[in-house]
């Protein structure tokens, strides 16, 4: 495959034909946030956190779906893209029920480490907490539908790792859970 030749952050990189700006920014050592990527599963690009600006392109990119170009000139921190990290996390907190202080993984969270890392320490929109179910009716695993965030790694994995694909995405909005077994 030939090579490509892009900018990131005002530096010169090179990549491989067929990689994304995502993976170009991580053998570049660049730290770019996300929550809904993993290496190994076929990329969302859903939750908009590694969002950057690519040169003559209006809007910002999702790094993970967005292939890298010969010639492409990106940056992946400016303070537009803080406002918009720091408003994804914001509104992620506010739409689940997301109290640190009585979580059990208290100090090992994405999403906690995100909001330390954009200064977060309130949220600026209303909280919606719909009262989900805790399902803890499966023998082998347990899920707390008020804390997950949809990323969707699960439902990917289940699929792409394990080839089962007993869970999905089921609603819209708020409204939205992971469900097992089409809901049944």
């Amino acid at each position: 495959m030939p090579a490509l030749t892009l900018t990131i952050d005002g530096r010169l990189v090179s990549s491989r034909a067929g990689e994304t700006i995502l993976q170009v920014i991580r053998e570049n050592g660049i730290d770019l946030p996300t929550l809904c990527y993993l290496e190994g599963l076929t990329a969302r690009g859903g939750c908009r956190l590694c969002m950057v600006e690519v040169a003559g392109r209006e809007k910002p990119q999702a790094a993970c779906v967005t292939p890298a170009e010969e010639g492409m000139v990106v940056t992946t921190d400016s303070e537009r893209l803080q406002r918009y990290r720091r408003q994804i996390v914001e509104l992620l907190l506010a739409e689940r029920n997301h109290i640190c202080s009585v979580c059990v993984v208290n100090g090992h969270c994405e999403l906690q480490s995100l909001a330390a890392r954009f200064g977060i320490d309130h949220v600026r929109y209303p909280y919606l907490s719909p009262r989900l179910p805790l399902d803890a009716s499966h023998r082998r695993f347990g899920m707390d539908h008020g804390r997950c965030v949809l990323c969707a790694r699960c439902v990917r994995a289940c699929d792409e790792v394990e080839g089962a694909h007993t869970l999905d995405l089921q609603g819209r909005g708020v409204r939205s859970r992971i469900v097992i077994d089409l809901n049944e």
